[in-house]
């Protein structure tokens, strides 16, 4: 009898341990070990003189961090919304214009991309803009001509064309994300709705459009986490965001050990946060589609 019972004891154990080791291999403890390393980093900022000062300096530029990535990827969102759409136009040259943006974009270096829109094509286009003022006026447009011919490329800031560089070097990515949307919708739908008596645009606006998003909704949320990470590289523009001032810090104090991990760190929580913002607005997006 204890044989028996010691047998059904083993085979209950064995029909329940599927489940409970299905249990540990989804838990995340990917999310355990990265919130350790984050609150151990905490911890010496709390209590290490060195990496608290080292925080209290590097801290000031996270609202230029947030602030610069927000801006820019909204901009970018309207900019990859209006590519995407040329993308899958009828028109064989708006197809055509969308795609050499999409194409140089894409060819070309990010770092060299920022260089080159916030150090060339920025003074290109205020200098285009201040030229058309001082023709308005020889051709009698004086108050047109006016407000135009004052532009200066000395007014555009570095933060603004940090925001510029960003968002028009994401709206291509962000093109070929709505392009991928948009086709993945079934043509059906379409013709089912040009059928109703709507014109293209409006097919597109109301029934097309708003599956494309919610099925391409992970891709923007990555590109918006990426974003968020290659803004460290407008620091390259003297932005004072928190590469630039940790760049500073070091600069003088030489603590390469405190600055740097604190700025790994911040970069870490924030991409962490959002990521886990993401993943529950992308959850209420699934569960209101069923």
């Amino acid at each position: 009898m204890a044989v028996t019972d010691s047998t059904l004891f083993q085979k209950n154990k064995d029909e329940m341990s599927p489940g409970l080791q299905g249990k540990k291999q989804d838990f995340p403890w990917w999310m355990v070990v990265i919130g350790i390393v984050i609150m151990a980093t905490f911890l010496l900022i709390q209590f290490n003189p060195d990496f608290n000062d080292a925080f209290m300096v590097i801290k000031a530029g996270l609202s230029i961090t947030i602030t610069t990535t927000l801006i820019a990827y909204t901009i970018a969102l309207v900019i990859g919304l209006l590519v995407g759409l040329g993308r899958v136009s009828e028109s064989k040259f708006w197809r055509n214009v969308a795609t050499i943006y999409v194409e140089i974009v894409r060819g070309v270096p990010l770092l060299v991309l920022i260089f080159f829109i916030a150090l060339v094509l920025i003074p290109a286009t205020t200098n285009l803009i201040s030229s058309l003022g001082g023709f308005f006026i020889k051709i009698g447009l004086d108050s047109m001509g006016a407000k135009l011919v004052t532009v200066n490329n000395r007014a555009v800031s570095m933060n603004t064309r940090a925001i510029i560089s960003l968002a028009i070097t994401y709206g291509a990515f962000l093109a070929e994300v709505f392009r991928a949307g948009i086709q993945s919708i079934n043509k059906g739908q379409m013709e089912a709705a040009r059928s109703q008596g709507m014109s293209h645009w409006q097919a597109m606006r109301h029934v097309i459009l708003p599956q494309a998003v919610r099925n391409v909704f992970p891709a923007l949320g990555n590109d918006l986490i990426s974003m968020l990470k290659d803004s460290s590289l407008v620091s390259i523009l003297a932005v004072r965001d928190i590469t630039q001032i940790a760049r500073l810090y070091t600069g003088h104090s030489f603590k390469f050990a405190e600055a740097y991990t604190i700025l790994c760190v911040l970069y870490l929580t924030l991409t962490l946060l959002l990521s886990l913002l993401l993943k529950l607005v992308e959850r209420k997006i699934s569960n209101d589609r069923k």
